[in-house]
């Protein structure tokens, strides 16, 4: 079972610089993440593109569509800033059916060495695999509905949204 892995950028590839104290984007940490996390998983990786989230406008979210509806496997990944995380989500669920895919991002950039990311990674793989078709965000081992989940800035994480 192949995986196709969209990149967009988000906190996730986010690096420092020492100098400026602001964060940037150069390449993607999807291969090294993969490399230490000792994942056997056959993945085919596309840097769509590297931007923040809040940054992403309505022509990058119909990209990221783009890539899902010409991806030949069925089950992929998107990283992704968390910040519009469901707003992509939403986007690709409106017009992308018959594939399993799932978000993720990370709280903290993966260059830091503290971050989530690589635990986040590792879920939105196993999680792909195994749910049915359909759009979902991962995130600290937890698994949403693109629909009933929301980010909860105050607690720095994802929750559910109860339905009504």
């Amino acid at each position: 079972m192949a995986i196709r892995i969209l990149v967009t950028g988000g906190t996730f590839d986010k690096e420092y610089n020492e100098r400026t104290g602001q964060l940037f984007f150069k390449d993607t940490h999807i291969v090294e993440m993969l490399r230490l996390g000792r994942s056997r998983v056959e993945v085919t990786i596309r840097t769509v593109m590297m931007i923040d989230s809040l940054d992403m406008t309505d022509a990058d979210r119909a990209l990221i569509v783009q890539n899902c509806l010409q991806s030949e496997e069925d089950r992929i990944v998107i990283t992704h800033g968390t910040d519009t995380m469901t707003e992509t989500a939403a986007a690709v669920a409106r017009a992308v059916s018959g594939k399993t895919v799932v978000l993720t991002g990370a709280m903290i950039p993966y260059a830091f060495g503290s971050s989530d990311g690589l635990f986040n990674l590792g879920s939105a793989l196993s999680f792909v695999q195994v749910l049915p078709p359909g759009v979902y965000l991962a995130m600290n081992g937890k698994c949403f509905p693109w629909d009933r989940v929301r980010k909860n800035r105050e607690r720095g994480e994802f929750e559910e949204i109860q339905s009504t």
